[in-house]
């Protein structure tokens, strides 16, 4: 029996979604412990990414310092913050919401920025006030990027909480270090599976999410702007080549 073969042999055996340790229970402890992270990070991330880029402020400081964090190695911050802070749940959130701020961030003050300034000044030219523009007019059409933004952590964020089983909690990631003493390595490659088919799946939820928000206007804009850029060429060619009257 090869490596996969044993892996789906005990991903579909029903002996092992059973019980506290079984991957039902795993996956809602994965899911929970990803879901608090990201709420975390958007909660910070988000209204910081819309003031850096609604006003300008703090950019030249900030979107460096988070870029920075992105080569933080994720291990050695948990465990280093673990022995600081003492074994638990609070060590791996602290590692992963620094892991997950830089794309939300990023996403929202990059959405923002995206925003045509003629759109904005014309709001503002029928009465909006500067946060009105901001949640009424920017804020919708920067949708698209701010999801995106979110969508990139998401991935970070569900396959890095593996790491976080090295101590001892729970996760996706207990099969992976309750396997290895024991080489037992098909519960190590279908716990791999699992992580691996929740990042697609939440990709893909994520994606038609990202669809749904993208405003239709802003579809059309596009498309009539490829259009345009295509058909330019040949109206400058028609022109040029008419007879002078």
């Amino acid at each position: 029996m090869n490596s996969y073969t044993a892996a789906f042999a005990w991903l579909f055996s029903g002996k092992n979604w059973a019980g506290p340790t079984g991957i039902g229970q795993r996956l809602v402890e994965h899911l929970g412990y990803s879901a608090l992270t990201l709420l975390i990070a958007i909660v910070i991330a988000v209204p910081l990414g819309l003031y850096i880029g609604h006003t300008g402020r703090g950019r030249a400081v900030v979107v460096p310092f988070t870029g920075a964090l992105r080569a933080l190695p994720t291990l050695g911050l948990v465990i280093l913050l673990a022995l600081w802070l003492g074994f638990g749940l609070t060590p791996p959130l602290i590692a992963l919401v620094i892991l997950a701020i830089p794309p939300v961030l990023a996403g929202a003050y990059s959405g923002i920025e995206s925003v045509d300034r003629e759109t904005v000044d014309a709001a503002r030219s029928i009465g909006f006030t500067g946060w009105g523009a901001l949640w009424q007019v920017e804020v919708p059409l920067a949708l698209p990027l701010i999801v995106g933004g979110v969508r990139s952590a998401v991935l970070q964020v569900v396959a890095t909480w593996t790491v976080a089983a090295y101590l001892p909690l729970g996760g996706l990631g207990r099969f992976l270090y309750d396997g290895l003493p024991v080489r037992d390595y098909a519960e190590m490659l279908g716990g791999s599976i699992v992580v691996i088919a929740l990042a697609l799946a939440l990709d893909g939820a994520f994606a038609l999410v990202q669809r749904a928000v993208t405003p239709r206007g802003v579809v059309a804009g596009r498309v009539s702007d490829i259009r345009t850029s295509t058909q330019s060429p040949d109206r400058k060619e028609r022109t040029w080549l008419a007879p002078e009257a």
